[in-house]
This record gives C-alpha cells, sequence and structure tokens, in this order.
C-alpha cells in the first residue's frame, strides 16, 4: 500500500494524517504540505482528459508562490489507461505536458485496494448523488490550508474551472497576490 494513515480516523481529520510515496520511492508526510492549497489528482497517461496536465502545471506555476500546490496520483483503474511503470508515467508526464508538479507512485483510488488518503478524500467531499466513488482519471480535490477537503471536481471539468476557488482558499491565509 503506498499511502497510510497515520492516526486513526475522527472528526478532527485531515490530509496531514497520512504519508504518501514519492516516484522516486520516498514516503512524504503529507503535513509537509501544511499550511498550502492543494490540488490532489488521479492522473493517467492514456485518458481523453489526459491534456488536462497542461492546464494543472499552468495553475501550478501561477499560484505555486502564493503556496499552492498540484499532487499528482497516477491510477491504472479507469479502462487500464495508465499501464506504464512509474518512471515511464514520471517521464511522460514531463516529456508531452512539462509537469513540475509533484507525482507520486502509482495507486488504487477506488475499491477494497483505495489509499486511505484517497478513501479520506472521497469520504470528506463525495461526488454526485453522494456516491464516494471516484468516476475517472482526472478527478480532482481541492484541499484548504487546514488540511480539510473544501470541494471535488468531476474529470471533465476542466482545472482552470477551479481558479476563482484556489484564490479564494489562497487569500484565507492573506498575503494572496492576484495572479493575471
Amino acid at each position: 500500500m503506498h499511502v497510510f494513515a497515520e492516526h486513526p480516523s475522527n472528526s478532527e481529520a485531515s490530509i496531514y494524517d497520512f504519508s504518501v510515496v514519492a516516484m522516486n520511492g520516498k514516503t512524504v508526510p503529507m503535513r509537509s504540505y501544511k499550511g498550502q492549497v492543494l490540488m490532489i489528482v488521479n492522473t493517467a497517461s492514456k485518458c481523453g482528459f489526459t491534456p488536462q496536465f497542461e492546464e494543472l502545471e499552468a495553475l501550478y506555476k501561477a499560484y505555486k508562490d502564493e503556496g499552492f500546490v498540484v499532487l499528482g496520483f497516477p491510477t491504472n483503474q479507469f479502462a487500464k489507461q495508465d499501464p506504464g511503470t512509474n518512471q515511464e508515467i514520471a517521464a511522460f508526464c514531463k516529456l508531452n505536458y512539462g509537469v513540475t508538479f509533484p507525482m507520486f507512485k502509482k495507486i488504487e483510488v477506488n475499491g477494497d485496494g483505495a489509499d486511505p488518503l484517497f478513501q479520506f478524500l472521497k469520504a470528506e467531499a463525495p461526488g454526485f448523488l453522494g456516491s464516494e466513488r471516484v468516476k475517472w482519471n482526472f478527478t480532482k480535490f481541492l484541499v484548504g490550508r487546514d488540511g480539510k477537503v473544501v470541494k471535488r471536481f468531476a474529470p471533465s471539468t476542466s482545472p482552470k474551472k477551479a481558479k476563482p476557488m484556489i484564490e479564494s482558499q489562497l487569500k484565507k491565509s492573506g498575503g494572496y497576490q492576484s495572479v493575471k
């Protein structure tokens, strides 16, 4: 399992209670992102939504100095659209879309093998009709500086449509400068 809980879930739970495994195999505590606004996305290299990498990277570059980070988690659960190794996935993202935001090891987001971070995200921000399942690749979860899930965005929602909500979350800490 690539993601694990460090503390039992409770009403005070946040994403900071989890750790993830980076593409290089190193464990990264989510608390290392404390105080930042995050967009956590399950990705795939061979999906119709794969061009969203470009928009995600543009958002990351526009707001990273303000405390915004995109975190990508490849999954092969939807029509086997990310069959490559972690190294192949990382190379594809960098070469084809110039991805510089953090990418993590391939995970499962649904079912018995779903990583605890995604179990938490899905429970905190259910999808259409209250479903906790991730519907498809490029489901996006916006997380506030407090580690709480703010909103789930559908796979078909363009990442740039999240811009007003990202800016709103960045303003909550003060010091935010509008990006034009």
